[in-house]
């Protein structure tokens, strides 16, 4: 822009160096720059559940009932772990590199303009379709709640609406307002499924005959488990926004903090859920889990879990849209949305985005592929190989091979290789499994008005 020349003019920093300031811009510029650097780790952690604790959470049982017990436990504590970790060399890098903004830019930091495109492709894509899933989700609570035979398009569209208005404020303080009834919704969800499978299994055969295993499922195809596994590393993809998070932190050295809490508290409801519903109900457990909870209960329970899937899908349009309006406005006081111009911009963008996020979920009405296809496409890379990629860049001091260096130079090694794997066997994993489901016709087809 062109700043206006008087006596009041400041210089304030930009992409392009110092530049001229009026008092009103300036005004402008030091209220945006307020505006987005109020989180602390408290509230780093609350946006950090939003963004993760979730559909993850209603997908865990129907995994354990294909992996079974023993391998639905380790792989949800292994794979946490394995996030926690990879989170925490993130937020290294961001301390370390304090301009990173967003995960794009950390590709720009490992590749140069190659990996910034590259990764914000990647990222977008991702954030996109994970919206689309809390559309597709919105679709199905609804359905179940009303059990009436309103189109499910309708459904389709009035969840499309209610994830455009919780994405409405653009700052990430904001949203973890609204991620303090995410949490408690989720949690109360949650609880009602175990509680009534429980009360369910012990009133009907008695638990004792409920046919759960220890071991996977028999018959297991190597597409089934793969998918059953992405969607638990689709549970665990809250790295992907910290670097986004954490740019609106005010004291970023304190996101050990977040990242420990948000992890623990991950694993436990995690297992807890996958473990218990899956021993309540056994193999015909179904995905949302919900569903599995009876049927009043499970009613009930989808009107609970409402706030979190719509609270949760919006917070992705909102990563999605500061990305974008940020790039596109990057000189400009514009990317505050502090100023008229500034949110009719905002505005319209989120609109734009809700829309293709409503397509997404019409064009793609299976919920476990749909996770599959986000965790092998985009989560392998942000939680496991990209972070990876960082320790041996940017983190590692010294060789390889000191002794120092040795241990962690294995395990990056080892998740470097895990992300490839869910990179390449998942994707083929989720082909498969699409392709079966249209040939069984299990799905319906696009924009109809299908059975959720």
């Amino acid at each position: 822009m062109s700043p206006k020349k008087n006596n009041a003019d400041k210089m304030v920093p930009s992409e392009d160096g110092m530049v001229d300031m009026s008092d009103r811009e300036q005004q402008i510029y030091e209220g945006g720059i307020q505006k987005f650097n109020r989180l602390g780790w408290k509230r780093l952690t609350i946006v950090l559940i939003v963004e993760a604790v979730a559909l993850g959470t209603l997908s865990i049982p129907a995994t354990f009932a294909k992996l079974g017990m023993v391998a639905g436990v380790i792989c949800c504590v292994g794979i946490g772990l394995i996030a926690v970790y990879t989170s925490y060399i993130i937020g290294q890098v961001k301390v370390k590199f304090p301009h990173i903004s967003d995960y794009p830019e950390a590709g720009r930091q490992m590749f140069g303009r190659w990996g910034y495109e590259i990764l914000y492709v990647m990222l977008a894509l991702e954030l996109l379709l994970s919206a689309g899933s809390h559309c597709l989700t919105g679709t199905i609570a609804f359905a179940n709640i009303t059990e009436s035979n309103i189109c499910s398009v309708i459904f389709g569209v009035v969840s499309a609406i209610i994830l455009l208005i919780f994405a409405i404020p653009p700052s990430f303080s904001e949203m973890a307002i609204l991620g303090y009834i995410d949490f408690v919704s989720i949690i109360i969800a949650v609880g009602i499924t175990i509680i009534g499978t429980g009360v369910q299994a012990s009133d009907s055969t008695g638990l004792a005959a409920v046919d759960w295993s220890a071991w996977p499922k028999e018959g297991l195809t190597f597409s089934e488990a793969f998918i059953a596994l992405s969607n638990i590393i689709f549970a665990y993809s809250f790295a992907l926004c910290q670097f986004s998070f954490m740019d609106e932190m005010h004291t970023p050295t304190d996101f050990p903090k977040s990242v420990w809490a948000l992890g623990l508290a991950e694993i436990f409801i995690y297992t807890i859920t996958g473990a218990l519903v899956y021993a309540f109900v056994g193999q015909d457990v179904q995905s949302p889990a919900l569903l599995s909870a009876g049927h009043l209960l499970s009613r009930v329970a989808f009107g609970i879990a409402l706030p979190v899937i719509f609270i949760s899908g919006s917070i992705n349009t909102v990563v999605l849209g500061r990305l974008i309006h940020g790039r596109i406005f990057k000189s400009s006081n514009i990317r505050f949305v502090n100023t008229k111009m500034g949110w009719v911009t905002w505005l319209a963008l989120i609109v734009v985005l809700t829309i293709l996020e409503f397509v997404v979920a019409e064009v793609i009405p299976f919920f476990d592929d749909l996770l599959s296809i986000i965790s092998s496409l985009f989560v392998s890379g942000f939680t496991f190989y990209f972070p990876a990629i960082m320790w041996f860049m940017f983190i590692r001091e010294g060789s390889y091979f000191e002794k120092k260096n040795l241990l962690l130079t294995v395990i990056n090694s080892i998740i470097f290789a895990i992300g490839l794997i869910v990179l390449v066997a998942g994707t083929y994993a989720s082909i498969v499994d699409i392709i079966k489901s249209y040939d069984n016709g299990t799905v319906g087809g696009v924009f109809s008005c299908k059975s959720t």
